[in-house]
């Protein structure tokens, strides 16, 4: 049964804020590690963030499998995608498009999700992580195609083996998960192509 949290705080415009959504998302994969800004008045429920949200609302459908960690899928959010997109969450994680993880959630191995194949690696999963901020953390150095010579994140709080999960997701290129950084209405993108290092002292 809905209750309200899962009726309300979709977008004001679907068609035009969806659009808005999309030209921020498909940029920030064309240039990892570029800041976007959702200036859109959304009200998810918690703890959904409200990049978090956008995204979802923005990408998934009824033909996308939706994974949601223990803290977003124990709430209101799983009714509230499902009434605002369709879409279906699954309890399998190599089943999902998308996962969506609150902040502070571990983060489980790249490799639990789908990868695509070398056929077909455009059906791999893109992981939505949510952050304390973008800012704060350890500076890293991002490489690869969309970036002049190199770019600088410092997302505070990534998840524990964050680094290494993403050597060994890059080396199956083109295979291997995406990942978007949100914090609030800010995110970034990290497509499997780019390269990521802990910037040296």
């Amino acid at each position: 049964m809905l209750d309200a949290d899962s009726l309300i705080g979709g977008f004001s415009n679907p068609v035009f804020d969806a659009q808005t959504v999309f030209r921020a998302v498909m940029d920030g994969m064309a240039r990892p590690g570029s800041r976007q800004t959702i200036g859109l008045g959304l009200q998810p429920p918690a703890p959904f963030g409200l990049a978090q949200a956008a995204i979802a609302l923005t990408l998934c459908d009824v033909d996308t499998p939706v994974w949601l960690s223990t803290g977003l899928a124990k709430g209101a959010v799983p009714n509230w995608l499902s009434f605002y997109t369709g879409a279906v969450t699954v309890p399998q994680k190599a089943d999902a498009h998308f996962a969506f993880f609150e902040g502070g959630s571990p983060l489980p191995a790249f490799g639990q999700f789908s990868g695509g194949t070398q056929d077909y690696p455009d059906r791999s999963a893109t992981l939505v992580y949510e952050l304390p901020s973008l800012d704060g953390g350890d500076v890293l150095v991002l490489t690869g195609p969309g970036i002049e010579d190199k770019a600088t994140v410092a997302p505070h709080h990534l998840p524990e083996g964050f680094l290494r999960q993403w050597q060994d997701n890059r080396a199956l290129f083109p295979r291997g998960v995406d990942v978007v950084l949100t914090a609030g209405r800010d995110f970034l993108c990290l497509p499997r192509s780019c390269a990521i290092a802990l910037k040296e002292a």
